[in-house]
C-alpha cells in the first residue's frame, strides 16, 4: 500500500453521504496522532469563553479528577466515530453525554462554539503540522459529520459547511474570549495533566511546549506571559519536522483508536461506556460524582 493510496480511497466517497466513513479513515488512520493534540488544543479554546470555563471550574472535574474527565470525554466522543450513530454503544455514548449536559445551565451558544472547535481546530492543525493537510473533501466530511452529531446533542442553528463553522467559532472568539479565574485554574490543570504523561523532570519543558502552541488571543485570556519567540520557533518547528518525517513512512494499516492512546488512563480493566462520565447528585444543584461500574454487556470495551 502507498502512502496516498488511502487518500484515493477517501476521495471516491461522497463527503455528504460517507461523511462517517471518512472522517473514520482520516481520524484513525491518517492522523490519530494529530486529531488527539489538536482536540487538547480545541479544550483550552473552549476555557478561554468566561462561560464555558467558569462552569468547568465549578463542577471542579477538570480540577480534582482531570485524568478522569479528559479520559471520558475522549473515550465518549470517539465511541461514536468506532462504532457509527446506528450502534447501541454509539448511541449511549451520546445519552450520555445529553445527560450530562442537561444538568448545567448551558447556552445554545456556546454548545455551538465548542461544536465548531472539534470542525475547525483539527484542520487548523494539520495545516501547519500535519503530514498533508486537510483536503476539502475532508473538512466537509467533518462538517457534516459534527452537524449530524451535533443535532442528536440537540443544538440548533449548526452551520452547514466548513467554512461557516469557521467564521462562527472565529467570530464567537472575538465576541467572547475573556479572563476568568475559572478558566485559568482549568487550563493551569490540564497543562499540568499533560505534563504528568511524562517523567517528572520533563514537566516543566512540557508545560512551556503547550503555552508555546497557544496562541496571543488564548494567552491574554488567561494571562500567560508570551513564551519566548525562540522557544515558540523550536516547538513549531519540531512539530513541523515530525509532520515531514511522517509523510516518508508507510501508510497505517489498522486503525487507531483514542481507546488505544497512551494518554487513556483510567480505566486498565476496561470500561463500560454507559458509566463514563458524571452523574448528577440529587440535591447538590448538579454537582457531579464519578459512577463507575465494572464493564459488561455489548457497551464494555476493552483496556486501551
Amino acid at each position: 500500500m502507498q502512502r496516498y493510496d488511502r487518500l484515493r480511497e477517501i476521495l471516491r466517497l461522497d463527503p455528504d453521504q460517507d461523511f462517517l466513513a471518512i472522517y473514520r479513515l482520516t481520524t484513525t488512520y491518517e492522523f490519530p496522532w494529530d486529531f488527539a493534540r489538536a482536540l487538547e488544543l480545541a479544550l483550552f479554546r473552549t476555557y478561554a469563553v468566561p462561560s464555558i470555563g467558569r462552569l468547568l471550574a465549578e463542577t471542579a472535574e477538570f480540577t480534582d479528577r482531570a485524568q478522569r474527565r479528559y479520559d471520558d470525554t475522549a473515550l465518549l466522543l470517539d465511541a461514536v466515530v468506532e462504532h457509527g450513530f446506528e450502534s447501541d454503544t454509539a448511541r449511549t455514548a451520546i445519552r450520555r453525554v445529553n445527560q450530562m449536559h442537561r444538568s448545567y445551565d448551558i447556552s445554545g451558544d456556546d454548545m455551538r462554539y465548542v461544536l465548531c472547535t472539534f470542525v475547525v481546530v483539527p484542520a487548523r492543525w494539520l495545516d501547519a503540522y500535519g503530514w498533508r493537510p486537510l483536503t476539502h473533501h475532508e473538512r466537509r466530511a467533518s462538517a457534516n459529520y459534527y452537524g449530524h452529531l451535533g443535532r442528536h446533542l440537540g443544538i440548533t442553528d449548526i452551520p452547514d459547511s466548513f467554512e461557516e463553522f469557521e467564521a462562527t467559532m472565529d467570530a464567537y472568539e472575538r465576541a467572547h474570549f475573556g479572563w476568568h479565574e475559572g478558566g485559568r485554574k482549568v487550563a493551569d490543570s490540564t497543562l499540568g495533566l499533560m505534563a504528568s504523561w511524562y517523567p517528572a523532570p520533563l514537566a516543566p519543558a512540557v508545560r512551556g511546549a503547550g503555552l508555546a502552541l497557544l496562541d496571543d488571543a488564548l494567552l491574554d485570556a488567561f494571562r500567560y506571559g508570551r513564551p519566548n519567540a525562540g522557544v515558540r520557533r523550536l516547538v513549531r518547528g519540531a512539530l513541523r519536522l515530525r509532520g515531514r518525517a511522517v509523510r516518508l513512512l508507510p501508510p497505517r494499516r489498522a486503525p487507531h483508536h483514542a481507546r488505544q492512546n497512551p494518554e487513556i488512563k483510567s480505566y486498565p480493566d476496561g470500561y463500560d461506556v454507559g458509566e463514563l462520565g458524571t452523574f448528577p447528585v440529587p440535591g447538590t444543584g448538579g454537582c457531579p460524582i464519578p459512577h463507575p461500574r465494572r464493564p459488561s454487556g455489548a457497551e464494555a470495551q476493552p483496556p486501551a
